[in-house]
């Protein structure tokens, strides 16, 4: 293992020696290859986010290359027997040959649908870990909006890459987002009329239209907002913990080259890994079973991916209520769940530094992050506002409960009409609670916080003897340029 490191530590060398004579930028190599990344286990989260999109880029070009956007409905002849005969659009019927005919086709159509799945999954943990500890603060504020306009593409890219098969399941699911389109007050018709090309199922050049927007419009968005991110994290430096020899003004952890290139170059190859171990093993999606799409079909039980399950427990628990003017119905009941509740969030998300900034009068740059602990209101509000939306999405599976357990459908959904409003106001109370004792005790809820020690003294008071985590011995050091200024 030494003997590769000091291999590729000498072409490394080689190839920066080259590149100097050539083309210069000596200073701008040393300060890349010096910069310090913190050690923090929850800073990884971004990483896999990064790693699953490389993943997907990767398996979308191989899945590009035979995918017919076409809705020309074709007898199909292939190799599975249950649908021989059957009529089906083009669309449907490549992506089937891809999945029976192409060497490893499936394989790569599963693996790029797991890491849809973890690319959003590692992007909401990331976010909730920009929450609980405060990196969204000034002067990060920025880079958090752009994690947040990251989220809602990566979830409109999941739901248009799923609807190009064209099978009953993704077929609903654009007939639900159909619905939702109409029911946006003023430009509903207009709008559904611009995405479909015409009354639904829309016309002949719609795949077409929505492919481009999945493999190219969104995706280069993407890269561009990544860019972005990462160039905004490097100028200003990463955030870290508090602890001995950790400033403002300072980075305390792992250089660039070697230490952290080498581990990084690692985390990508066991995402990846991981990504193909899970799509060779675990179905996901099995297009040949849900059948082709037809507007006269439809299916029961059926569930979207995770990410847009909350869409559609909302759109269930939503009442019968559409306001009605002169006999005319001014707002129809789909768009509180399908495009208000959203809407409702996202701005929550976008003006909770604002409104934090507003409420605390606390407008100084932050460097140095918090633990959840530290803030005890914080946490809470983040809690029941989690809790909240983690609700509307437990409530998308009512109809499974049902199923499987023989639940009333409709005792759920009026429980949980009154259960999504108490339930989080307990669980603030509940969270601000225990944050506060935390805090005062200094100790972790499962372990003692992180190696440290606790001494109470004879008159009761409690000390932090040590901290086994926020040791800063043999870590290097960098200085912040964000953390220079006053301000």
């Amino acid at each position: 293992m030494k003997l590769l490191q000091r291999a590729v530590h000498r072409r490394f060398e080689r190839g920066m020696r080259y590149t100097e004579r050539r083309l210069g930028g000596a200073p701008a190599y040393k300060w890349l290859l010096r910069y310090v990344f913190p050690d923090h286990w929850s800073f990884l989260l971004g990483e896999i986010a990064l790693y699953a999109f490389v993943v997907l880029v990767a398996t979308g070009i191989f899945l590009t290359l035979y995918y017919i956007p076409s809705d020309t409905q074709v007898i199909y002849h292939g190799p599975y027997a249950l649908l021989r005969t059957q009529e089906m659009s083009e669309a449907y019927r490549s992506v089937l040959d891809l999945s029976f005919n192409v060497p490893a086709g499936l394989l790569i159509r599963q693996v790029h649908h797991w890491a849809a799945d973890v690319f959003i999954a590692a992007i909401v943990l990331h976010l909730c870990r920009i929450f609980f500890t405060g990196a969204y603060r000034k002067p990060r504020d920025f880079n958090y909006y752009v994690g947040l306009t990251m989220l809602m593409l990566a979830i409109l890219e999941g739901f248009a890459g799923y609807s190009l098969v064209d099978d009953l399941l993704s077929g609903m699911g654009l007939a639900i987002a159909n619905g939702v389109a109409l029911s946006i007050p003023g430009i509903g018709g207009q709008l559904s009329s611009l995405v479909w090309g015409g009354q639904f199922p829309g016309t002949a050049s719609f795949f077409s239209r929505l492919e481009i927007v999945h493999v190219l419009l969104i995706p280069g968005a993407l890269v561009i907002l990544i860019s972005i991110h990462l160039a905004s994290i490097m100028r200003q430096h990463h955030s870290q913990f508090p602890g001995p020899g950790r400033r403002e003004g300072n980075v305390v952890g792992t250089p660039l080259w070697p230490a952290y290139a080498l581990r990084s170059v690692g985390l990508l190859l066991a995402v990846a890994a991981v990504l193909f171990l899970v799509g060779g093993l675990i179905q996901i999606n099995p297009i040949w079973q849900w059948g082709p799409y037809h507007t006269y079909l439809s299916e029961n039980g059926a569930q979207p991916d995770w990410y847009i399950g909350w869409l559609i427990g909302a759109l269930r628990l939503m009442p019968n209520f559409e306001p009605v003017i002169a006999g005319r119905t001014i707002i129809p009941n789909p768009f509180w769940g399908g495009a208000l509740f959203p809407l409702v969030v996202f701005a929550v998300l976008y003006a909770w530094p604002a409104l934090e900034r507003r409420f605390t009068g606390d407008h100084r740059a932050h460097n140095l992050i918090d633990r959840p602990r530290d803030h005890p209101t914080r946490t809470a509000i983040g809690a029941a506002f989690l809790s909240w939306v983690v609700i509307i999405f437990a409530v998308g599976s009512t109809d499974r409960i049902f199923y499987r357990l023989h639940v009333s459908y409709t005792a759920q959904i009026h429980f949980w009409r009154v259960g999504v409003w108490v339930l989080p106001i307990v669980i603030f109370f509940i969270v601000r609670s225990g944050a506060r004792g935390l805090k005062r005790s200094e100790a972790h809820p499962l372990r003692g916080w992180q190696g440290v020690v606790v001494r109470r003294e004879a008159d009761g008071r409690v000390g932090v003897v040590d901290g086994a985590d926020e040791r800063a011995g043999g870590e290097t050091t960098a200085e912040s340029p964000a953390a220079r200024s006053p301000h």
